[in-house]
């Protein structure tokens, strides 16, 4: 099974290596580890030396011990701050959940992953994203019981597995040396770290310290050719992994890290991880699914379906919502990071946190006000004999005042309009309500007159609301034939005007009237131009507003659009050259796309707004509105 391949970044994985007492020490500094100098001296056959036997070391490979701890660590950091770089440009939530996969894929070293967000407040919104995976391996993944997973187990707030402790390390001895009885052989330990022979002095370590073993210059060399270097050797006992340290005092742990042999692919059942960046919210290893005792069989049948062998869970946590989620990394071969992995990790969770935390917020006020919006709008278009309409609308992140209207009227009579309100977020929202509503009241009392029902609309928010402005455009059309038929029949009706005037629905006349709103634009297969309606400004700019109306007649087949002025700035272009490419765009679509009017407004917004119609990066509405008259 092929998976996606995690990017390079910048302290993962160099090609280069460094310079000869440095070449171990390089090959851990790319994740940030502690170098090769650093970690627990092997044993060397008896009776042999060399020119890098401790016994020959000098001050100056003991600054270059130093140096090569700090080169790792500030690896490490830069790769980390290019991360965080990384993360906080993105500005939508779904966008930083794939990030925060791929960063963490790089930290921890696996290809796939997921992140599985169930805030705890549950408020939602609840999604899983994938790293690798597609729709079928998540669909699998659900198929698990929970209390099986452990991110399940983790979101549920369940206990780990009585298997699932963290190993014991050996206990120290009363004078602070490592209580093993393998400590007085020669031979490397089973992890490949020497015995130290001064572990039994009575004396503390340097510094006072107890636990540990204090590099000597008589201590045993690593062997020649092979890395000294264990996960997490090399640390203060006591210490944090970042913690403190001095030249010639450095002291590597007597015992590798409890998950060392999952690391190296020997099965182990689940591992407790203590995070370091949130105490009391550990993450779980599992560095052999396969291999784990008592395993669900669904488990083994979903993690060799999906070709993973071992797994890594870490929670997100932030206030004020406690838990947004789980994020697991994936191997495909028994494995797991090592301490210090976690460590950076740890670091990277504690702002990535936070920071998906803000955006959650930010998702459910944009999503709050967009049913807002939705809610004060039409939630279907009417059916009018000879006319197909169609319509796209996109209210920005803040919620503008944007909006549009398709309302039959009396005796088969049709009303469109479109406007715009000043201002931004929900009390911009609630006022295009307000704006809508009322422009409806006055189209059914005096639709016939355009010029009349945005006179009396103009009244009414000098009246109401004086400070805020609008711009909005309003067309009429009556039913072919007359407002009614023979024997009074209304339009539109079974022996109507529409069924039973010669020529179908046609002629149509409309009836346009703007207040400091865009032009209409008419496009069919022999003509595509703006509609001149007369200059006018937008509602209660002036003290008093009034401007003639324009009559059109559309040819069978043609189609008025109407939009708002955020369309013309979402392309970025000024206002003339934004104008041209709307005409453009109409003029050049394709013969079936004008025969549909929903065809035609997509193909418009693909020319205009390659980046779609729902940008996050934008704070402008959008709405474009078709009205194809049919032969």
């Amino acid at each position: 099974m092929s998976a996606s391949h995690v990017p390079k970044v910048a302290g993962i994985d160099p090609s280069s290596s460094g310079h000869t007492h440095t070449a171990a020490a390089a090959a851990s500094a790319a994740v940030g580890h502690a170098p090769a100098a650093d970690a627990a001296p092997q044993a060397q056959a008896p009776g042999t030396t060399g020119p890098d036997s401790p016994a020959e070391a000098t001050p100056l490979d003991r600054i270059a011990v130093v140096q090569d701890r700090l080169a790792g660590w500030i690896s490490g950091l830069t790769t980390l701050h290019d991360l965080t770089e990384r993360l906080a440009r993105t500005r939508t939530l779904d966008a930083a959940l794939h990030e925060v996969l791929r960063a963490g894929a790089a930290l921890v070293g696996a290809p796939r992953g997921l992140f599985v967000l169930e805030p705890a407040d549950g408020l939602g919104p609840a999604t899983t994203v994938g790293l690798g995976l597609g729709h079928a391996e998540l669909g699998h993944l659900e198929t698990v019981p929970r209390s099986a997973l452990a991110y399940g187990r983790l979101l549920d707030g369940l206990p780990e597995p009585s298997t699932g402790q963290r190993p014991t390390r050996p206990e120290p001895g009363p004078l602070g040396s490592a209580a093993d009885p393998e400590s007085e052989r020669p031979e490397p330990g089973p992890h490949g770290i020497a015995a130290d022979p001064e572990s039994e002095r009575p004396e503390p370590g340097p510094h006072g310290i107890a636990a540990g073993t204090a590099v000597r210059p008589d201590a045993t060399p690593p062997a020649h050719g092979e890395s000294s270097h264990a996960p997490g050797a090399g640390a203060v006992p006591g210490a944090a992994p970042d913690g403190p340290h001095r030249a010639g005092s450095v002291t590597p742990s007597p015992v590798p890290p409890a998950d060392t042999e999952s690391a190296l692919g020997h099965p182990g059942p689940p591992v407790e991880a203590e995070s370091p960046g949130a105490p009391g919210c550990p993450g779980v290893a599992e560095p052999d699914v396969l291999g784990a005792p008592g395993l669900n069989p669904r488990v083994r049948e979903v993690a060799t379906r999906i070709g993973y062998a071992a797994s890594y869970a870490v929670p997100f946590d932030a206030a004020p919502v406690g838990r947004l989620g789980v994020a697991v990394w994936l191997y495909d071969e028994p494995a797991g990071p090592d301490d210090h992995r976690r460590h950076l990790l740890g670091l990277y969770r504690a702002y990535a946190a936070e920071h998906l935390a803000r955006l959650l917020e930010l998702h459910r006020q944009r999503h709050a006000t967009a049913a807002l919006t939705a809610g004060l709008l039409p939630h279907r278009l009417p059916r009018v004999p000879g006319i197909r309409l169609a319509v796209r609308h996109s209210a920005g992140p803040r919620g503008g005042g944007d909006w549009f209207d398709a309302l039959p009227l009396p005796d088969g009579a049709l009303g469109l309009a479109v406007g715009t309100v000043s201002g931004s977020g929900p009390d911009a929202v609630a006022a295009m309500g307000r704006l809508r509503a009322s422009l409806r009241a006055y189209a059914v009392m005096e639709g016939e007159d355009p010029v009349a029902v945005l006179s009396d609309l103009e009244l009414l928010l000098r009246l109401t609301e004086p400070d805020r402005s609008a711009t909005v455009l309003f067309a009429f059309t009556e039913a072919p034939g007359g407002a009614s038929g023979a024997g009074g029949a209304p339009s539109g009706a079974p022996g109507g005007p529409v069924a039973a005037a010669s020529g179908g629905t046609f002629p149509r006349t409309l009836t346009v009237a703007g207040a400091g709103h865009c032009p209409p634009l008419l496009t069919g297969e022999l003509r595509t131009e703006f509609v001149e309606t007369s200059l006018s400004a937008p509602l209660t700019m002036l003290a008093c507003w009034e401007a003639p109306s324009v009559e059109i007649e559309p040819a069978p087949g043609e189609t008025l659009l109407l939009y708002s002025d955020g369309l013309l700035r979402r392309t970025g272009d000024c206002a003339d050259r934004a104008f041209a490419r709307l005409r453009a765009a109409a003029a050049g679509a394709p013969r079936e796309a004008r025969q549909d009017p929903e065809a035609l407004v997509d193909h418009i917004l693909g020319r205009l707004l390659p980046q779609g119609l729902d940008d996050p990066a934008s704070p402008e509405d959008v709405v474009l509105l078709a009205a194809r008259f049919e032969a």
